[in-house]
């Protein structure tokens, strides 16, 4: 449990003082050059280098502090069963008289604490502001305090519901859907509610909101696992749709500490680089600042074979991209109607 993780750390620092030893934590590295690509469990992983952040050494004692206030912050969360945004816990600091010099290094902070107990931020009731949202026949069952036992099926509400901390920890109870499309836009998602795209293809739909928050990540994981829906991904036509796409399958370097984020059998079906001239969409061009992404892109071992390889390669002969709204220039409904029907068949042989 996170909250004998938490008390374990707390026991060798007082262990440490007890011996006449100055506290310290071990705390894994982060350094770009400790971050691995695991082919097995398809996903970016921490390798074995750690640093120590010791109470001797003056120029660590400040963060030092920060590490052990947030453990302490942490723990009084869970004990207390209440919640924290990222901008609460910056603030809360300051009661303590611990201080940040801004809410990056705030977060910063967080993250090694995330590192230290291999756990998710979100497991010590701490959540960046959500922004992401999920609509379809999905009934679940709550388990947040004061909210215990009561149920609610998904597809209630025409706008849907955001994906908060009580969403992604409820019980995931029954479904009729038979999979799950996650789409970069919230505008597109409105549509697809509006068209019934629930309905039509018995799916559940997400609104990534751009790239996906963790909470987000996480609740896609268990729809796949839990309710054995296959994922499938919507994006923009451009190489960053195409990395939002990856991160949902097989996450990021930034979250390579953490392994419950990721989908590896997650599809992405589009809009690729060769559907841009397929569907003769309307396009415009890309800047240096993609180009340069693209050239990231194909140093990573990810985007070395298959569609991945091949879609940046015709983004970067191109150069040029489209949106998802570009499928309105043929009429608004031409992205449900004709569109998403041949990727979703697409897909089943990916």
């Amino acid at each position: 449990m996170l909250l004998d993780l938490l008390k374990l750390q707390g026991a060798q620092v007082y262990n440490d003082l007890d011996k006449g030893k100055f506290p310290q934590f071990s705390v894994p590295s982060r350094s770009v050059s400790n971050i691995v690509y695991d082919k097995k469990l398809r996903q970016y992983i921490l390798g074995n280098a750690a640093s120590l952040r010791s109470s001797r050494n003056m120029s660590q004692l400040r963060s030092f502090t920060q590490l052990m206030w947030l453990a302490f912050f942490a723990n009084r969360l869970v004990h207390e069963k209440k919640s924290s945004t990222l901008r609460d816990v910056y603030y809360s600091s300051q009661a303590f008289e611990v201080e940040f010099e801004d809410q990056p290094e705030s977060d910063n902070i967080i993250v090694d604490l995330e590192a230290v107990l291999a756990r998710p931020r979100e497991d010590f009731h701490i959540f960046p502001e959500e922004r992401s949202s999920i609509f379809g026949d999905l009934t679940i069952e709550y388990t947040v305090p004061g909210y215990e036992g009561k149920r609610t099926n998904l597809s209630n509400h025409p706008d849907g519901y955001l994906i908060g901390p009580s969403l992604s920890s409820a019980e995931l109870v029954d479904t009729s859907a038979e999979l799950v499309i996650a789409i970069e836009k919230g505008g597109l998602f409105t549509r697809f509610i509006e068209e019934k795209v629930d309905k039509k293809f018995k799916a559940i739909i997400v609104d990534t909101a751009g790239q996906a928050p963790r909470a987000t990540r996480y609740l896609l994981k268990r729809l796949h696992e839990q309710m054995k829906l296959p994922v499938v991904i919507l994006t923009d036509g451009d190489v960053y749709g195409e990395h939002i796409a990856m991160v949902i399958k097989s996450g990021s370097a930034n979250a390579a500490h953490l392994r419950e984020l990721t989908v590896p059998d997650a599809k992405w079906m589009g809009v690729w680089a060769s559907d841009i001239d397929k569907f003769k969409l309307p396009t415009i061009p890309m800047t240096e600042s993609d180009i340069k992404r693209i050239y990231d892109l194909q140093k990573d071992p990810r985007y070395q074979e298959g569609i991945w390889k091949t879609e940046l390669e015709i983004f970067l002969k191109i150069k040029r991209k489209a949106e998802l709204e570009a499928f309105s220039k043929y009429g608004l409904t031409n992205i449900t109607d004709k569109y998403l029907p041949q990727k979703l068949e697409l897909s089943k042989s990916l």
